[in-house]
């Protein structure tokens, strides 16, 4: 995470944490760097006008308002419900984190009462799920930033009979699947479409070689399944009909 994220982040973990706060130690376990680095990002935050407050002695730390960040939203119980199951579903390396504030945002905005009632009725649901390899975490941020940037990329791959090779990969998606999480490229190597599954790509590292391919606009075709495009999700204009 760089400082810019990390300060946002920050600023939401302080006030979805209300009024109990936490302290910088708390904090910099959660976002896995120094309590120096930590206090160093308080200062630019007060700095920046969030209003931080701290609170001396042994359950002291930091806090802030939480009207700060967010607008109030209108999120029913059951509309909360639904969005935890659907970020419950997949709890892949490269949407984890952005997955638990998204929904610890929704969270911080509900009225008590709402969200008593939204955690009652999410008691009553259980998810089957089929635990996959998960790749690691570092490589995978690497990857995405190449397929978001259209950038070629230089990985190490082991096939599925143990055998490595070095080779140049364009980016297409990645695919995540009940079985795993996949890249699907054009392979230098083998001058072709492939596709690596993402827990067995051992270095990953981006490259200043420019894309010969245009890039992949079909849908994924695989026996046996249905492609699902979470863009759609982003366009809720497109659920009612252009004015004639």
């Amino acid at each position: 995470m760089n400082r810019i994220d990390r300060l946002y982040a920050l600023a939401e973990e302080l006030r979805a944490a209300g009024p109990r706060g936490r302290t910088a130690r708390q904090l910099a376990a959660r976002f896995e760097v120094s309590v120096r680095t930590i206090e160093r990002d308080l200062s630019a935050l007060g700095q920046a006008g969030v209003p931080l407050a701290t609170k001396q002695g042994r359950t002291g730390g930091y806090s802030v308002d939480r009207s700060m960040s967010l607008p109030p939203l209108n999120f029913t119980a059951r509309e909360a419900m639904a969005v935890a199951v659907a970020l419950s579903r997949s709890e892949h390396v490269l949407f984890a984190r952005d997955s638990r504030t998204a929904l610890q945002k929704i969270v911080a905005a509900m009225p008590p009462r709402d969200l008593d009632e939204a955690r009652t009725a999410a008691a009553k649901v259980r998810l089957l799920v089929q635990p996959v390899p998960a790749p690691d975490g570092q490589i995978a941020e690497q990857i995405w930033r190449a397929v978001r940037d259209n950038q070629v990329l230089r990985i190490e791959y082991t096939d599925v009979g143990g055998i490595g090779t070095e080779r140049e990969v364009e980016p297409q998606h990645v695919v995540v699947g009940p079985n795993g999480s996949y890249l699907t490229a054009w392979c230098h190597l083998r001058q072709e479409d492939r596709v690596f599954r993402m827990d067995r790509i051992t270095r990953a590292e981006r490259t200043a070689t420019p894309p010969s391919r245009p890039l992949a606009t079909g849908d994924l075709q695989v026996d046996g399944y249905e492609t699902k495009l979470p863009d759609a999700a982003l366009r809720p204009e497109d659920l009612f009909p252009t004015p004639t």
